[in-house]
Order: structure tokens, then sequence, then C-alpha cells
């Protein structure tokens, strides 16, 4: 996906929960929720939690409610423009997380054996790739999607006995990255994305056996 080219505040504040912010205290705020919805996830992972409609919401509320009361939570009610791209009409976003949520399902249930170790991962991170373009190309929220298709990888990842990954993609060269990989997905090209998260995989894995 490409970046937002949503009109920025001259001013560079936000109105929160918290009163209107400027813009370097909405970033701490918005990565000690990121801290929040990755403990959560952590925690779901006790069950196994399957990936949900309703526990999407969750996370995001999770995340991000107690910065943004009025709308973290809750599917995007309006329509916006990303970039050059349109994302789906809000009205539509309900039924499509729906069926991600059973296509994900569904092509979980026909990864390989962690036995075939190799054939494990190619095909893992196949599917991570997928899920995660089609959560940002849906665009169900107002904002946090890649945050939020981020923390649901890494709860596929602990669901299936994994570490947790970190991609860096909020400024930068490594948001530039993330963005060119995302643009690359858009046109059935996955392989930039996988990259991004085969590495990352690998680097949580080595740290794991340290």
């Amino acid at each position: 996906m490409a970046k937002s080219t949503k009109p920025k505040s001259a001013t560079s504040y936000k109105q929160t929960a918290f009163g209107i912010l400027t813009r370097s205290k909405v970033v701490q705020l918005e990565a000690e929720g990121v801290k929040k919805a990755q403990d959560y996830i952590v925690k779901l992972n006790e069950s196994k939690a399957v990936i949900t409609p309703q526990l999407v919401l969750d996370i995001h509320k999770v995340g991000f409610g107690f910065i943004f009361p009025d709308w973290a939570g809750k599917f995007r009610t309006l329509d916006v423009t990303v970039g050059d791209y349109e994302p789906p009409h809000y009205s539509q976003i309900s039924t499509l997380v729906k069926n991600l949520c059973e296509d994900l399902s569904e092509r979980l249930k026909h990864l390989p054996s962690p036995d075939s170790a190799e054939l494990f991962l190619t095909e893992l991170i196949s599917l991570l790739s997928w899920f995660q373009h089609r959560f940002v190309w849906i665009h169900p929220f107002n904002d946090y999607n890649g945050r939020v298709a981020r923390l649901l990888t890494n709860l596929l990842l602990l669901n299936l006995g994994l570490p947790i990954i970190t991609i860096t993609a909020d400024t930068g060269e490594e948001r530039e990255e993330y963005v060119e990989a995302m643009k690359a997905a858009d046109k059935h090209d996955y392989s930039k994305l996988g990259d991004l998260i085969a590495g990352a995989l690998k680097e949580s894995l080595e740290k794991t056996q340290a």
C-alpha cells in the first residue's frame, strides 16, 4: 500500500482522550499502545485464540482505544484514500474481514508439517505475506492498519510455536522499504514482503536459540 496522503495538520497536533497533543506525544502513546496490544496477543496465545473479526476489533481497541476512544476498536465508517489507492467502500469492510478470517483459517489447515522445516517455513512466509497485505488492502480502520496486521502476524506465529517478530515500518528508510513491499504485493508480487518477514523471523529465531 502507498503511504497515506491525508493532509497533515500545520500545527502537528491531534485530538486525543488526553486532550490536544503534539505529534511527538501521540507517538509516545502509540508506542505504549502497541506494547499493550502485544501483551494482549501473548495472553491470547495461551488459549491459541482463532483470528475472528471480533478479535481483530478487540486488538485494535486494546492498543489504541485509550488514545482515540471514539473510533478505535470500530471498523471505519467513511471512505479514505491511501496514496493512489482507494480501499474498499466502508460498507464492505465487515464482509471482507469475515472472509479474510475464514480464508486464513482454511489456509492454516493446509500448512505442511513443521517436521518438514524448510517447506513449512516457506509456505508459512507465503501465508503471512498474503494475510498481512490483504488486511492492509482492506484497510478496516481509520488508522493503525499496518500495526494491527503485524500484531495479528505475531499471534499467528505464537500459535504455531514460533517467536514474535519485529518489522519496523513507522519512519525513515524502514518505512519506505515496507511501503515498497506493500506496493509490490498490490501487483501480486509478495517476494519483498516475504523477505521482510523471513528476515525478521530468522533474527527472532537466532535470538531464542542463542
